[in-house]
C-alpha cells in the first residue's frame, strides 16, 4: 500500500513535468516560426522584363557569393552558355555547383558580378517569368499523393492529355505508365513510395518536358541511379537537352562527356573549362577526377 501511495503521489507530478516539456518545445517552435514570418530578407520582385520568347542564352560575369561574409562559396565565377548548348559542371561536394543554380533562380542574390539571361540581368526579369523559363530536375524527386497525370501536369488544366502522352513517349515511359493499374490515373503514394528511384526520375523528366523551359538544369539527376536504369535515363537526358540550353551537374562523368562545354569547380573557383577531350589532354584537375572514377569502376565488383 505504501508503494501504491507513492505512485498516486508522483504520477500527477510526472504528468505535469511531461506537459511542461511539451510547453517548452511549443514555445521554442513558435519562436522559430515567428522569426521566419518576420524575416525581411527575401527576394524582391522589382523586375519588369517578361519576354514572350526566351532564347536561353546564359552568362555568369565575375560572380562571387557567400552565405556569410567570411566564407565565400563562389569566387569570381565566369562562363557563358550560348542558346541550345549544354554546360556540364563538375567538382567535389561543396565546390559550389548547386549554389550556381540557386543564384540563377534568384533564390539568393549574387554578392558581386552579374548573371544574365538573354543579355538581361536576372534582377531586371519579372521573377515569375524567370523561374518559368528555368526547369530544375533534382535527384530527390518530389511526387505527391495523387494520380500519375496530376504529378506530371502539377494539376495544370491547360495541359491536355495528348501532350502528356506525347511527352511520355519521348521519354520512353508511356508503355510503362499504361501497364500500371489505371494507367495515367494510377494513384502515386506520397514521395512515389510505390515506384523505383529510376521510375521517379523518369517521371520528373516528363514533367520538365511538359513545361518546356528555355533553360534546363539537371542537378545530380543521375548520381543514385542503378545500372539498369542508367541507359533509360541517359536516353531521356538526350531527349530533354536537344535544342535546349542545359546545365548538367553530375558526379558520374559518363553522363557529361557529350556536353558542349565542361566547367570544373574546386572550392568555389573555376579551375578549368573545355570539352571532355580537351580537358583530358590537358591532364589537369578534370583528368584526375576522370581517372579516379574510372579506377573505381574497374575495381568495383561490377567492373571485374
Amino acid at each position: 500500500s505504501f508503494i501504491l501511495c507513492l505512485n498516486l503521489l508522483f504520477r500527477p507530478l510526472r504528468v505535469i513535468a511531461d506537459k511542461f516539456n511539451v510547453l517548452q518545445m511549443g514555445l521554442i517552435s513558435s519562436e522559430r516560426v515567428f522569426r521566419v514570418l518576420d524575416n525581411d530578407d527575401y527576394t524582391r520582385d522589382t523586375g519588369t522584363f517578361a519576354p514572350a520568347e526566351v532564347r536561353g542564352e546564359l552568362e555568369f560575369d565575375h560572380v562571387s557569393f557567400g552565405y556569410d561574409a567570411e566564407h565565400p562559396v563562389l569566387k569570381d565565377v565566369s562562363f557563358r552558355v550560348p542558346p541550345g548548348q549544354t554546360l556540364a559542371i563538375v567538382g567535389h561536394t561543396g565546390s559550389g555547383k548547386t549554389t550556381i543554380i540557386s543564384l540563377l533562380n534568384r533564390l539568393y542574390e549574387a554578392g558581386s558580378g552579374a548573371i544574365r539571361v538573354d543579355g538581361v540581368p536576372v534582377d531586371e526579369w519579372q521573377l515569375d517569368a524567370l523561374r518559368a523559363n528555368v526547369g530544375v530536375v533534382l535527384q530527390d524527386v518530389f511526387l505527391f499523393s495523387g494520380s500519375v497525370r496530376d504529378n506530371l501536369t502539377l494539376r495544370n488544366p491547360a495541359i491536355p492529355q495528348e501532350r502528356v502522352e506525347q511527352a511520355a513517349r519521348l521519354i520512353g515511359m508511356h508503355e510503362f505508365i499504361l501497364r500500371l493499374p489505371g494507367g495515367y490515373d494510377y494513384n502515386v503514394m506520397e514521395r512515389g513510395a510505390t515506384l523505383s528511384l529510376g521510375q521517379r526520375q523518369l517521371l520528373s523528366f516528363i514533367r520538365a518536358l511538359l513545361y518546356h523551359p528555355a533553360i534546363l538544369v539537371l542537378d545530380e539527376a543521375t548520381s543514385s541511379i542503378d545500372t539498369e536504369s542508367e541507359g533509360l535515363i541517359e536516353h531521356a537526358i538526350q531527349t530533354l537537352v536537344a535544342g535546349r540550353t542545359s546545365i548538367i551537374i553530375a558526379h558520374r562523368l559518363s553522363t557529361i562527356q557529350r556536353a558542349d562545354q565542361i566547367l570544373v569547380l574546386d572550392k568555389g573557383e573555376v579551375k578549368e573549362t573545355g570539352t571532355h577531350g580537351e580537358l583530358l589532354r590537358h591532364s589537369g584537375f578534370y583528368a584526375r577526377l576522370y581517372e579516379m572514377q574510372f579506377e573505381r569502376k574497374i575495381n568495383s565488383p561490377a567492373g571485374r
